[in-house]
């Protein structure tokens, strides 16, 4: 039995009709949870209906992507919500891709906020307080996916809700914890040994090296990588080689 265990997710179902983003097929047969978009920042009912059923087909959990509903943008743009809006619209992309889930036979087991709303549930109360209560509204079972030290991570658990603590292959950290800005120079990374070498660090030595050169502790049970990151299929499948090759056992966290 291994010491190391680690759930692998990624983002997909984010292309809107006509535009592809990602290659959620290829990414589906590396991954063990999918990060489903909920149509507010990307996805299109067919598109996430197709990635159900894949999902469902693999075996690999579906966790609901919800995000501020900004699809010109996205979903990385920060957008201030009243909290009363944010909660009914979390709520709504959770029902919504629970009935997506359900007619390609399986379910939702999961939330991640996506994109700008990630970044603000981290330090923002109000808007974390909003999307537990959402979760609580509707689907109290679900875990919630976020960052270790995040408002929302300390909220949910504060009121029952299961939280499990995320790393990013293929972003840059701050010295704080803190993901680099999208805007800065080397906020996301490319080389897929160089993202390996750091998972397996996360993973087995809990920690993670800094922009800076100092360490952040992180001990991830879950690892993202981004299906919008051109290489991310490449990266994905080189992580789990090296995991792999290193005895850590990769396997869902639901």
């Amino acid at each position: 039995m291994t010491d190391h265990v680690v759930d692998l997710n990624a983002d997909c179902g984010e292309s809107f009709g006509a535009w592809r983003l990602g290659d959620d097929e290829a990414l589906l047969a590396v991954v063990t949870s999918a990060n489903v978009a909920c149509g507010f920042h990307a996805g299109d009912p067919t598109t996430l209906r197709a990635t159900a059923t894949a999902a469902a087909a693999r075996g690999v959990r579906i966790g609901a992507q919800v995000g501020y509903p900004d699809l010109r943008g996205f979903g990385r743009r920060n957008l201030d919500l009243p909290a009363e809006d944010l909660t009914a619209d979390v709520i709504y992309q959770i029902g919504a891709l629970q009935a997506i889930a359900r007619s390609a036979g399986t379910g939702v087991t999961y939330l991640k906020p996506h994109g700008a709303l990630y970044n603000r549930v981290v330090g923002d109360a109000v808007q974390a307080r909003a999307v537990v209560d959402a979760v609580l509204a509707c689907a109290p079972g679900l875990p919630v996916l976020g960052p270790p030290g995040s408002q929302l991570l300390r909220i949910a658990q504060e009121r029952g809700v299961r939280v499990v603590r995320e790393a990013f292959a293929d972003r840059a950290y701050l010295p704080d914890g803190a993901l680099v800005p999208r805007s800065r120079p080397g906020a996301v990374l490319h080389d897929p040994d160089r993202i390996a070498d750091r998972v397996l660090q996360m993973v087995v030595g809990g920690t993670v090296e800094a922009i800076d050169g100092t360490r952040v502790q992180l001990a991830p049970e879950s690892v993202c990588v981004h299906g919008d990151n051109p290489q991310a299929v490449q990266v994905a499948r080189r992580v789990r080689q090296v995991l792999d090759g290193a005895g850590v056992e990769i396997a869902p966290f639901t």
